[in-house]
């Protein structure tokens, strides 16, 4: 069953956030995941969204996701990201 990391974010320091985006892809890729969305223009719908970036990060199953998210591999990577930027993440399974 496919697992969605999806991140909302606001970015506090765009040349740092450079950085972070180089580092990150080789941890996905590790745990089995793609990019399925990496920022790009966002249309509001409904309600109120504030944030100024989407990532949508296709991962095999739930257990990769988190896998990902808690490991050695992206420690460094998650560490500068929360110091440059805001926002919320979330894993969400497809249905069975």
């Amino acid at each position: 069953m496919t697992a969605f990391v999806i991140f909302q974010e606001d970015i506090h320091d765009p040349i740092a956030f450079e950085t972070y985006k180089n580092m990150s892809p080789a941890s996905i890729k590790k745990y089995g995941g793609q990019f399925v969305v990496r920022g790009g223009q966002i249309d509001v719908l409904e309600g109120d969204f504030a944030h100024e970036r989407v990532v949508v990060i296709a991962f095999p199953d739930r257990s990769a996701a988190h896998g990902w998210y808690n490991s050695v591999d992206y420690a460094e990577a998650k560490d500068l990201r929360k110091s440059i930027s805001s926002g919320a993440a979330i894993v969400v399974a497809t249905l069975s």
